[in-house]
This record gives C-alpha cells, sequence and structure tokens, in this order.
C-alpha cells in the first residue's frame, strides 16, 4: 500500500514540474519574440506623430550645436517642430584627416542655407567639413563624410517599411508544446 501513496505525490509532482516547465518555454518564447523584434526596428521609417501638427507639411529634424559626435546629437536632440519658413534638415559635419568628429552642428534650414552641400577640405588646419541637406520627417540621421552622402536630398515619394505585421508562429508553436502538458 505503500507504493499506492506514492503515486499521487509523483503525479502531483510531475504535475507541477510540467507547469513550471510550461511557463518557463511560455517565457521564453515572449522575451524571445521581444528580442527578434527589436534587432528588426528600422530607425529610418520614421512616422509622423499621431499629436496635431502646428501648420501643413509640419516635420522634425534632429537639432544640435557642435555637438562633439552623432550619438549625442541624435541622443539629446530637442523634439519640437522646425518652423514654418523651412523644408529642410541640415547637418554640418567637421572632422579630422583620421575620421575623427569634432563638431556636428543639426538643424532645420530653408532651401538657401541648402545651397552649398558636399565637402571642403582646410589644408591649413587638416580638418574637413561635410554639408548635407535633407527633406522630411527627422531625415538627417546619418553624417556627411564624403562626396557620395554630402548632398542634397529631396523625396520625391514617401519611404515605405519592407515589413510585414509579425506573425504569430512563435506563441502558436509555444501552446502546440505546452497546452498537453497541462
Amino acid at each position: 500500500t505503500r507504493k499506492s501513496l506514492d503515486r499521487p505525490a509523483h503525479k502531483v509532482s510531475m504535475l507541477l514540474l510540467c507547469h513550471a516547465l510550461a511557463i518557463a518555454v511560455v517565457q521564453i518564447v515572449i522575451f524571445s519574440e521581444s528580442w527578434a523584434f527589436a534587432k528588426n526596428i528600422n530607425f529610418y521609417n520614421v512616422r509622423p506623430p499621431l499629436d496635431p501638427t502646428p501648420f501643413p507639411n509640419s516635420f522634425k529634424c534632429f537639432t544640435c550645436e557642435n555637438a562633439g559626435d552623432n550619438y549625442n546629437c541624435n541622443r539629446w536632440a530637442e523634439d519640437k517642430w522646425c518652423p514654418q519658413n523651412t523644408q529642410y534638415c541640415l547637418t554640418v559635419h567637421h572632422f579630422t584627416s583620421h575620421g575623427r568628429s569634432t563638431s556636428i552642428t543639426k538643424k532645420c534650414a530653408s532651401r538657401s542655407e541648402c545651397h552649398f552641400v558636399g565637402c571642403h577640405h582646410s589644408r591649413d588646419s587638416e580638418h574637413t567639413e561635410c554639408r548635407s541637406c535633407c527633406e522630411g520627417m527627422i531625415c538627417n540621421v546619418e553624417l556627411p563624410t564624403n562626396h557620395t552622402n554630402a548632398v542634397f536630398a529631396v523625396m520625391h515619394a514617401q519611404r515605405t517599411s519592407g515589413s510585414s505585421a509579425p506573425t504569430p508562429y512563435l506563441p502558436v508553436l509555444a501552446w502546440v508544446f505546452v497546452l498537453p502538458l497541462l
């Protein structure tokens, strides 16, 4: 009769073990799916905010003055709408002959401020200045570093994201394995 008393305890232990395993599998699926989505974030496909805009065709740019590097410029940029008399985002990048940034300025700009784009090397100071302008919501993420990307980029068509809605295959797969355990 001792064996018959141990069987219910063994079943309860197995049930608790299966339940704990099921919870662990679900948590792993949730965390792994969140990580998979996070690595696929497209920072270049910024969508306009849902809050009201101050005027038609409003836009924002990353803005900073004499920042030491691009990360800090973008990270601490003030989140505000560009003035109505501007249409573009201007980036001015100063860097050494070794490519180290010395000064970054980003701001909202008019067409006349975007007239001189490109790179200019100063032989006296061994520094290069590259200027670029772009049109669009927060389009000035990157820094101009050469004649290829120190340009006046005007958008003629709206960009679309190549991504689609997330597929629910991981949660479905988890439940296929978890359901029999419960």
